[in-house]
C-alpha cells in the first residue's frame, strides 16, 4: 500500500498539458475520493473505476482511495483521465508495476465491465504527449490508428483494464474482450463536387480562383437560382492539398469534435456549412463546463459557407470578426480559456431582398427600399470591410443558359492548377516570413515593407481611399487582392490594371 504515479493529458482546445495522476491507499472508511478540479463526468471516474477493477479481478470497494490529477488548478473535464486513475490506484494497492506505468501516458474511458472505450481528441492529447518528451502512451484499441498518426511515439493499444494491467507486469489470466471500436468517418460528399458543373457566371468563377489563390474571402450578392450556393460548394475543389502542419491542425480538430476512427491526416480542405439559425457559439464555440470548438474552427484551412447570410443573427455574424482579422478564436470561461485555430476562407451569400426578387427581369420585388437596405444592413459594416470580394450574380436567360451550356467549362483540376501556380509565387516572396498567402499576410508588408507599390500604380486607389470613406483595412485588402491578381497573371508585381481589377471586385463588380 502506498502512492503510485502515471501520467494523462488534459487538453485546453487543441493545446494539451500534462497530468500527473496520483493515487494513494491509506486505512480508514472504504472510500474513493477524487481531487484536482474534475469536472461532473471526470468525478463519476471514481464509480467506473470500482466497477471496471472489480470486474477486471482487482476489487478496490475495500480501500479508502484518494486519487489526484495535478496540477490542481488546471480544469479538467471527460472520462479521457479513467485509464490512468484505475492503473495508479491498482499500481498503488500493489497488482501492478508502479515503475511501468509511471513511464507510460494512458488515455481512455472505462466501461463498467472493465473494457476500455474509445475517446474524443486522441490525435491533438497524443501530440502533446509527444512534445512534452513522452515516448510511451497506451490507448483504446478504438483509437489506435489516429494515435499512430503521431510519429516518434510507441502506441500500447488494449481493450480491457485487465490487458493494461497485465501490459504493466500484473499477474492476472488473459481473458479475450471483443474490443470497442470507433465508428469510421464518413467520407466528405463535398470533394466529389466539380467547377465545370457551374455553366455562365464567368465573372463568379473568376472570382473563385481568385479566393483559392490567395486566401481571400468572397460575398456573393444575387437572387435565388443564381448559383451562389453551387459556387461556394466549389471552392474547396480549387484549394491545394494541406501541407503536413495544416493536415496535422485539421485532423487534430477532427479528433476533437467527432468520435470515429480516423486513420490517415485530412488531407483534403475542410467544408462547413452551418444553418442560418446557428448562435454565435454554434459558429465560433462556446460551452460551460467545456468549451467545443464552432464552425469556423472546423472549418480551419478549408471553407466557411454561410448562406442566407443575412438570416444569421447578427451578434453570431459579428463574432466571426476577430477571427477573420487574427486566424484564432479565444474562448474565454470563468475558471479556462481554451484557444483554438481559425484560419478559414469566409464565403457569403445573400439575396437582393427579403423576397429575393428585386433586380430580378420579369419578376416584381414586394420589398420596399427601407425593407431592403434593413435587410441586408444585417451584415454590419465591420464584417463587410473584412470581405476582399464582393460579387453581384444573376440569373442566367434562357438563351445565355444555351449558349453557355456549350461553351467549354473550366474544371476544378483546371482551376486547381493555376492556384497552385499562384500559390507557388507567394510562397517564394514569402520565404523565409513564415507567411504564405497574400490574405493572410500583415498589412505594413504592403504599406511599409517590400510589398509597397509607387505612387503611379497605386494612384487609383488613393483617389478612391479620399472619395469613398475606405477604411484603412480596406486599402490594405485591396492591396492583397491586387498581388493576387499580379501572381495569376505572372508578373512580379501589381501593376496599376491589378490595382483596378482589385478595387472593382471590391466594389462588386468583375475584374
Amino acid at each position: 500500500m502506498g502512492v503510485a504515479r502515471t501520467q494523462s493529458v488534459a487538453l485546453q482546445g487543441l493545446s494539451g498539458a500534462m497530468v500527473d495522476v496520483e493515487a494513494s491507499i491509506t486505512a480508514g472508511l472504504p472510500m474513493f475520493k477524487l481531487i484536482g478540479l474534475p469536472d461532473t463526468s471526470l468525478a463519476e471516474a471514481t464509480h467506473r473505476v470500482l466497477a471496471a477493477a472489480s470486474n477486471s479481478g482487482c476489487s478496490l470497494a475495500q480501500s479508502r482511495v484518494t486519487a489526484n490529477l495535478s496540477p490542481a488548478t488546471l480544469p479538467k473535464y471527460g472520462s479521457v483521465f479513467d485509464l490512468g486513475i484505475a492503473l495508479a490506484t491498482m499500481a498503488a494497492a500493489g497488482s501492478v508495476s508502479p515503475r511501468s506505468i509511471a513511464t507510460t501516458v494512458h488515455l481512455g474511458e472505462l466501461g463498467l465491465d472493465g473494457r476500455v472505450r474509445p475517446v474524443l481528441g486522441i490525435l491533438p492529447a497524443v501530440h502533446a504527449a509527444a512534445a512534452a518528451g513522452a515516448r510511451r502512451v497506451m490507448v483504446p484499441v478504438g483509437n489506435l490508428a489516429e494515435a499512430r498518426l503521431v510519429p516518434g511515439v510507441d502506441v500500447i493499444p488494449v481493450s480491457s483494464l485487465r490487458e493494461a494491467a497485465i501490459r504493466h507486469g500484473g499477474d492476472f489470466t488473459p481473458v479475450e474482450v471483443d474490443p470497442i471500436l470507433a465508428a469510421p468517418v464518413a467520407p466528405r460528399a463535398i470533394d466529389e463536387l466539380d467547377l465545370a458543373d457551374v455553366i455562365g457566371n464567368h465573372d463568379a468563377v473568376r472570382a473563385l480562383i481568385i479566393a483559392a489563390a490567395g486566401g481571400h474571402h468572397v460575398y456573393f450578392l444575387g437572387p435565388p437560382g443564381a448559383g451562389k450556393t453551387m459556387l461556394a460548394e466549389r471552392l474547396p475543389s480549387l484549394l491545394p492539398d494541406l501541407d503536413e502542419e495544416a493536415a496535422l491542425e485539421a485532423t487534430s480538430i477532427r479528433s476533437l469534435t467527432e468520435l470515429g476512427s480516423v486513420s490517415e491526416l485530412v488531407r483534403r480542405p475542410p467544408y462547413e456549412s452551418p444553418h442560418h439559425t446557428a448562435s454565435a457559439a454554434a459558429l465560433v464555440g462556446g460551452g460551460s463546463s467545456r468549451i467545443r470548438p464552432g464552425a469556423a474552427v472546423r472549418a480551419t484551412h478549408g471553407v466557411l459557407f454561410l448562406d442566407e447570410a443575412p438570416e444569421f443573427q447578427p451578434k453570431a455574424l459579428d463574432a466571426l470578426r476577430q477571427p477573420l482579422e487574427s486566424g484564432v478564436i479565444t474562448i474565454s470561461r470563468a475558471s479556462q480559456q481554451s484557444r483554438f485555430p481559425a484560419e478559414f476562407q469566409l464565403v457569403l451569400a445573400a439575396n437582393p431582398c427579403p423576397c429575393g426578387l428585386f433586380g430580378v427581369a420579369s419578376s416584381e420585388c414586394t420589398c420596399n427600399p427601407g425593407r431592403r437596405r434593413a435587410y441586408l444592413n444585417r451584415l454590419s459594416g465591420p464584417l463587410m470591410d473584412r470581405i476582399d470580394l464582393q460579387l453581384a450574380v444573376d440569373r442566367l436567360a434562357p438563351a445565355q443558359l444555351l449558349a453557355a451550356g456549350e461553351a467549354p467549362r473550366l474544371t476544378s483540376a483546371q482551376g486547381r492548377q493555376q492556384v497552385e501556380t499562384a500559390r507557388a509565387v507567394a510562397r517564394e516572396r514569402f520565404a523565409g516570413t513564415g507567411w504564405r498567402l497574400n490574405g493572410r499576410t500583415p498589412s505594413n508588408w504592403f504599406t511599409e515593407g517590400p510589398g509597397r507599390l509607387p505612387k503611379r500604380v497605386t494612384a487609383a486607389l488613393e483617389r478612391h481611399y479620399q472619395t469613398h470613406a475606405m477604411t484603412m483595412r480596406g486599402y490594405v485588402r485591396v492591396l492583397r487582392v491586387a498581388w493576387t491578381l499580379a501572381d495569376l497573371d505572372g508578373a512580379t508585381s501589381p501593376g496599376a490594371e491589378h490595382v483596378g481589377g482589385a478595387i472593382a471586385l471590391r466594389e462588386g463588380r468583375p475584374a
